[in-house]
């Protein structure tokens, strides 16, 4: 939710207007003061790197991780360090009006320093497709590019209701998401990928499991007998996760062969690509529904 407010100075009994202002709330639930035109953005995140540039706001971005290296032209602006650990000298000495990161895992850490130089930190934290497309429309929105935001978001909505009604009838596969592999770590509860196994026609075996991203123990994967396993590998991780666990060696998804290696990038990111990766994930789970 946006309010417009505006900030004003005395000058002679004259008020003038200074930055025009307005208050939103992120989807950490924290106020946030944010300039009504946002010129100079830091994004901390590969996802909303690929968001900025998706709404139409890439030429604004003028601080990114290392891991963001989508599409090609983020590559040309300035790193600030990786994700876990990026440099707050660097994001100051940028002068951005907004830094974007993707968990409130170091918030407390960025919060403090930021606010010092009066540079805003906006969090997002989506555990659903539904918000991650809602993150893109308030991220447009926020940028002043919130029809080029809708148009993007309603394209996505476009496939992922084409790939719902392509597998509505087909019996549900039973799935492991395997993150990694040591280790092993896997997706809970309150993970988007639940969701988006859930609208690719399958269902997570650990979907019950509370937090987003659990480590996993041999023994409750031995016992969790999937049908299909998920092995996001082959872009930014390289070639790392790339064999199911020993524990899901005699799980009917490796006897059955099916085991499906889809690029991480496509997967762990929720953004614009995700939907890219739940059409790949769909085809695998139910090839019949797409011949």
């Amino acid at each position: 939710m946006i309010s417009a407010t505006a900030c004003y100075r005395s000058r002679r009994q004259t008020v003038l207007p200074t930055t025009q202002t307005r208050e939103v709330t992120d989807e950490a639930g924290r106020q946030v003061r944010l300039p009504q035109k946002i010129d100079r953005i830091v994004s901390l995140a590969p996802n909303l790197t690929e968001i900025v540039y998706a709404v139409g706001a890439g030429d604004r971005l003028v601080g990114r991780t290392s891991y963001c290296d989508y599409p090609p032209a983020a590559e040309a602006v300035a790193e600030v360090g990786d994700t876990m650990q990026p440099s707050v000298e660097r994001i100051i000495a940028l002068k951005p009006q907004i830094v974007l990161i993707s968990t409130a895992s170091q918030l407390e850490t960025f919060a403090k320093q930021l606010d010092e130089q009066r540079i805003a930190v906006y969090v997002t934290n989506p555990n659903s497709v539904d918000q991650i497309l809602s993150s893109i429309e308030t991220l447009g929105e926020l940028f002043g590019t919130g029809e080029q935001a809708k148009q993007v978001a309603a394209d996505l909505r476009r496939r992922t209701q084409a790939v719902e009604s392509a597998v509505v009838n087909q019996p549900r596969i039973k799935v492991f998401y395997q993150i990694s592999d040591e280790p092993l770590y896997t997706i809970g509860r309150e993970a988007f990928l639940t969701d988006l196994i859930r609208r690719a026609g399958g269902v997570s075996v650990t979907a019950d499991v509370p937090t987003a991203f659990p480590r996993y123990s041999d023994e409750a994967a031995l016992a969790s007998q999937p049908d299909a396993i998920i092995l996001p590998t082959g872009g930014s991780v390289g070639n790392a996760n790339s064999t199911a666990v020993p524990a899901l060696r005699n799980s009917p998804a490796v006897r059955n062969n099916r085991v499906y290696k889809i690029n991480d990038d496509i997967l762990a990111r929720p953004g614009p690509r995700l939907f890219e990766g739940l059409e790949q994930l769909a085809r695998a789970l139910h090839p019949e529904a797409f011949k």
